[in-house]
């Protein structure tokens, strides 16, 4: 079942994470979506890892730690 994300161009947040510009904005929400057709769930938790890693916020060590405390394995 298709579910909806909430995108606010003019804001430029997406499942209300900030992001620095548009185009940033619509390639997330592109790659969410085609993924959420494969059963991927997006959370504002995993959107904020995401910004805060590719703006250089999280080191990748930092990410893949923080999702395998979320996810386990």
């Amino acid at each position: 079942m298709y579910k909806t994300i909430d995108i606010d161009r003019k804001n430029l947040t997406l499942m209300g994470v900030k992001f620095s510009d548009l185009k940033s904005l619509e390639n997330t929400a592109n790659a969410i979506g085609t993924n959420m057709f494969e059963g991927f769930e997006p959370t504002k938790e995993l959107v904020q890892l995401y910004v805060d890693w590719k703006t250089g916020i999280l080191s990748e060590n930092d990410l893949l730690t923080k999702l395998y405390a979320i996810y386990g394995k």
